[in-house]
């Protein structure tokens, strides 16, 4: 095991935090009006009683872009979680359907499973990842019989009052940090370096962000509004009709 470097840390966010920036706005230029109309529930900003156009439009796209941020940047922290852990115990991307990363120390080999947070799936999902746990434990345990594999959950941010689920551990937050760094205060040092060129890269999606919302309001305004009141049953018929 090796000391993990907060430096190493800082030059690889600084290196990749681009990547997460480049996809937010990548995903705004992929985006269509119909389609996100077509994923949101029209009743719930019916019920909140959204009157003009540019509220509607706003409420629909950030609605959107928040889901989509979490997964991309969920997808960052994973990257960043299986660097720190090469680094300190010789870690590395699993193979393995389901598991994210692997490691081993003394003679406990781990298999991980990042997520974001901790409130991260239903029953089902959960099921599944027991079931890709038990799978991965069996082709990794026919190499060897002294290994002890351990299945791990670990959750980039939040808490885990009771980390032993019996068919995998469960580590969250700082628990999950301290897990494959060894350092109890990682969950802490991260957040500086994850502010790389921040305003930078946000004023530039701010820029682009704003284009959409206003075409989006005048493409709204001329395809969803008569007599210039958003027209809800065109709205729910887009959404909705067979």
């Amino acid at each position: 095991m090796s000391k993990l470097k907060i430096q190493d840390v800082t030059d690889y966010v600084e290196t990749n935090i681009g990547s997460f920036h480049a996809a937010r706005i990548q995903a705004l230029s992929e985006l269509g009006l119909n389609k996100i109309l077509q994923r949101k529930n029209p009743y719930l900003f019916k019920a909140k009683n959204i009157l003009t156009s540019e509220v509607l439009v706003k409420t629909l796209l950030d609605a959107h872009l928040s889901s989509q941020e979490e997964t991309m940047f969920g997808q960052f922290l994973e990257g960043l979680a299986i660097f720190i852990c090469g680094k300190v115990n010789n870690g590395k991307k699993s193979a393995a359907e389901g598991v994210d990363l692997e490691f081993t120390k003394g003679s406990v080999k781990y298999i991980v499973a990042i997520k974001s947070g901790p409130n991260w799936g239903n029953s089902s999902q959960i099921a599944r990842m027991v079931d890709n746990f038990k799978k991965a434990k069996r082709v990794l345990g026919t190499n060897t019989s002294k290994t002890n594999i351990v299945a791990v959950n670990g959750c980039c941010y939040g808490k885990e009052g009771q980390p032993d689920k019996g068919d995998y551990m469960k580590y969250c937050g700082q628990e999950f940090w301290e897990f494959i760094s060894g350092n109890p205060d990682l969950y802490i040092e991260i957040v500086e370096p994850l502010g790389h060129k921040a305003k930078e890269k946000n004023d530039e999606f701010q820029k682009a962000y704003a284009q959409i919302v206003n075409t989006f309001t005048a493409e709204f305004s001329k395809d969803f509004c008569t007599k210039g009141h958003i027209d809800w049953q065109k709205i729910v018929e887009l959404n909705s009709k067979k």
